[in-house]
């Protein structure tokens, strides 16, 4: 099982930069997609087909915004749109697919760069997220959490950590967070493969260009799995030439 997320900023905006033609080169058996920004009437989803996708999508209600989706080659047993959760339902923010006794989650986390009201909510959103994980793995043991979690948890996943210390996104309240839903049994798969690799970002800021040529980066995509399935990963890295996005996409592989 190939597994991608990738926050595409609009995956109107993402096939007109090639995003169609780089699928086509089969880079992925699954791609959990973030930040659609559209509904899927909206979306061609025809040239997702022809290239063997099934292609499941929750949008926000608000046009333009937020949303989520799953392209799979491998056909789910179930999808669940939503976490019953209404602001984060209202804003497109979770999809889950059920790939036999593998349960995938794909999320998009809020961001509080837009200022304290939304900061107070991403925090509100976390711990919610964080019991409804909790139950779901009672039900569901093997769990992976794909998506933009909107947190550089350590210094080495941010180009400047000194600078960005009460930078939204890397603040302790949210690092201390991502302490914590590890100290759960999840693993971030990324540094199963790569544990003290530096200079590995999935996010560039877009405000000067110049920011991903230098790789002034931060990590703040990831895919985590339940401890239950550390030993299945065969590969885990991130994808910084493909550009389609201010991210890039991440990638992990899993043996049955």
């Amino acid at each position: 099982m190939r597994i991608i997320s990738y926050n595409l900023n609009g995956v109107r905006a993402a096939i007109k930069k090639g995003f169609t033609e780089w699928l086509a080169t089969n880079p992925t058996d699954i791609i959990c997609i973030q930040e659609t920004k559209a509904h899927k009437e909206d979306i061609d989803v025809n040239q997702f087909e022809a290239l063997g996708y099934h292609s499941y999508t929750f949008s926000a209600q608000k046009k333009g915004y937020s949303g989520v989706a799953i392209l799979t080659k491998i056909a789910p047993d179930n999808i669940v749109y939503g976490t019953g959760i209404e602001q984060s339902d209202f804003e497109g923010r979770v999809i889950r697919a059920d790939f036999g006794d593998i349960t995938l989650v794909n999320a998009y986390f809020p961001s509080g760069t837009s200022g304290d009201e939304r900061q107070t909510y991403k925090y509100q959103w976390l711990a919610e997220f964080d019991e409804h994980l909790a139950h779901l793995r009672k039900k569901r043991p093997k769990l992976i959490v794909t998506g933009d979690y909107n947190i550089a948890h350590n210094p080495i996943d941010i180009h400047d950590p000194k600078g960005n210390k009460n930078s939204s996104g890397f603040l302790p309240e949210e690092r201390a967070w991502m302490d914590q839903f590890l100290a759960k049994d999840w693993v971030d798969s990324f540094r199963v493969i790569h544990p003290d690799k530096p200079h590995c970002y999935s996010w560039w800021s877009q405000r000067f260009p110049s920011v991903r040529l230098q790789n002034k980066g931060w990590r703040i995509d990831y895919i985590s799995v339940t401890s239950n399935l550390r030993d299945n990963i065969i590969d885990a890295d991130i994808f910084p030439d493909v550009k389609h996005s201010d991210h890039c996409p991440i990638y992990l592989e899993l043996k049955d």
